[in-house]
């Protein structure tokens, strides 16, 4: 197609053959390939040079905007490549997106200021399924994986930890056992999310039954509940070292003594589909931001 749109700027074989550089004997190949392509002649040749025939013009002028769009299109490419350009579709829970990609999305924009990010905020079996269905490309969950299909790479441990508002009565004592929290008024992560499961059962395995106010999906609402209504709460050690430094007086870690929980976060994405140029990038970082802080 370049090449017809050549013979047709130039009018003359030679003329074309010489810009686009190739012989004349190749460019004349290319012509007559061209003409058989489409069943007709496209090019009406004379002793002066060739002119286009009325379908040679319909053909030069489509062919024309097929050739602009392929150079866009080819352009674009390149730029993904580079990373001028990109779209990175990445999801995770509450502590995850609140805590733990922010200052990894601002460290790749940093380096890369022409990738797009869209997040994506629900559980950790919403975030497979997502993936899976290639909604998104990356994911961060809490293990184990549910979903079939999945690649899956360990970033790393998560301790999840209590925290109570000022004035509750068991900031006050020297040392805090699970029996202690016994019937305490909890707020809690949403019903069935991996997270609560995981508080849940770690609850359970010590005989404790704590008295659940309120469901949140957000780790910032549980921390503001929290410190509003003298309510205790378990949330990602993420979250703590990110929020209750800045809300020191009115929040505290409690720690207590026989009840240890902790999560293995992994990044999860397609086993059957490669990356983005972008989003393999994220990944490698991720993965190296999370060996980073584990060692």
């Amino acid at each position: 197609m370049r090449s017809l749109l050549a013979v047709a700027e130039h009018g003359v074989v030679t003329d074309a053959s010489r810009i686009l550089g190739v012989s004349q004997s190749a460019l004349s190949r290319r012509m007559a390939q061209l003409e058989e392509l489409f069943g007709t002649p496209l090019l009406a040749r004379s002793p002066r040079g060739v002119t286009l025939t009325p379908i040679g013009e319909l053909v030069a002028r489509e062919g024309a905007t097929l050739v602009q769009r392929f150079d866009r299109l080819k352009a674009e490419v390149r730029a993904n490549l580079r990373l001028d350009l990109g779209v990175v579709r990445v999801g995770g829970g509450a502590s995850a997106v609140g805590f733990l990609l922010p200052p990894a999305i601002a460290a790749f924009q940093q380096r890369f200021p022409g990738v797009v990010f869209h997040l994506k905020e629900a559980g950790s079996r919403d975030i497979e399924a997502a993936v899976v269905n290639e909604e998104l490309e990356l994911g961060i969950i809490t293990l184990p994986a549910r979903a079939h299909g999945l690649r899956v790479t360990p970033l790393c441990n998560d301790r999840i930890v209590l925290v109570a508002g000022k004035g509750h009565p068991l900031l006050a004592r020297r040392r805090v056992s699970a029996r202690h929290l016994q019937g305490q008024a909890l707020v809690g992560f949403e019903g069935g999310s991996a997270i609560r499961q995981l508080i849940d059962g770690a609850l359970r395995a010590v005989n404790v039954d704590m008295n659940v106010v309120m469901e949140l999906r957000s780790v910032a609402a549980i921390l503001k509940m929290v410190e509003t209504t003298k309510s205790l709460g378990f949330v990602s050690e993420l979250a703590v070292l990110a929020e209750v430094p800045k809300a020191r007086a009115s929040v505290r870690v409690l720690p207590v003594s026989g009840l240890e929980i902790q999560r293995d976060l992994a990044l999860v994405s397609h086993g059957a589909r490669s990356l983005s140029p972008a989003a393999e990038k994220f990944a490698e970082l991720i993965i190296e931001r999370a060996g980073s802080a584990h060692g």
